[in-house]
């Protein structure tokens, strides 16, 4: 058999080049204008390119779309992974997903609204998206199933309300989906956090600590150390937690 071509040809570069600077070119008009304003048209102009040439590397705007939800996604996906050390206390691995999320969203404010904003009207996400979308989520499971095999969780109060049945149905799949067992109280509550993470960092994003909690750093930290607790993460709470 001929060896595996361990370079790309020259027209792979240049195409890898292009796409890179279409995409570039969206993300600033994402910034500037809004996901529903975004237009293959104006990417074209703005590059110096002609229309029909842009459509050969996007045929349409939701392809494109596509391509900067997944590239956020897998962006997002990989700053919570590298964040989260799998050997330290379950309460520091979540503190660090956590506070790695909200970096990430300052940081891609834009592509963060793209991902957890309004919908973009018209756009139905492919299966594509699936796989990056989960990353996150993959992360949180796999912290509680670490918190729970080492006995990192507090013991249930006996006056806690048992899960619904149709609650537990749910869970389940999505234990499935990720292949990860959680018990399905803590997964529970640890999903009850994780969308309170993600509805603060979106309120901070959209202006709505303006005058009150801004800067959020002490708040969301604050939040951070709550939610732990709430979840149950044994552990050492950080100062002004």
């Amino acid at each position: 058999m001929p060896p595996t071509p361990t370079h790309r040809t020259a027209r792979q570069r240049a195409r890898a080049e292009i796409t890179l600077a279409i995409k570039d070119e969206a993300r600033r008009q994402l910034a500037v204008q809004g996901a529903t304003a975004l237009s293959l048209r104006a990417v074209a102009r703005e590059l110096g390119m002609v229309s029909s040439a842009l459509y050969r590397y996007f045929p349409s705007r939701d392809d494109l779309l596509t391509a900067l939800i997944i590239d956020a996604y897998d962006g997002l996906g990989a700053t919570v992974e590298a964040a989260v050390r799998p050997d330290d206390p379950a309460r520091a691995q979540w503190r660090a997903a956590c506070h790695a999320v909200r970096d990430w969203a300052r940081a891609h404010p834009h592509e963060y609204l793209l991902l957890y904003g309004s919908p973009v009207p018209g756009y139905r996400a492919p299966q594509d998206t699936i796989r990056p979308g989960g990353r996150v989520p993959t992360a949180l499971v796999e912290i509680l199933a670490r918190a729970a095999a080492r006995g990192e969780v507090a013991a249930q109060a006996p006056d806690e309300p048992a899960v619904p049945d149709e609650l537990l149905t749910q869970l389940a799949t999505i234990t499935t989906v990720v292949g990860v067992e959680v018990p399905a109280p803590l997964l529970a509550k640890g999903l009850a956090a994780w969308t309170q993470l993600f509805g603060m960092v979106g309120f901070e994003l959209t202006g709505q600590f303006a005058g009150t909690l801004e800067p959020a750093d002490a708040f969301v930290s604050h939040t951070i150390e709550r939610m732990a607790d709430f979840v149950g993460l044994a552990g050492e709470r950080r100062n002004g937690g």
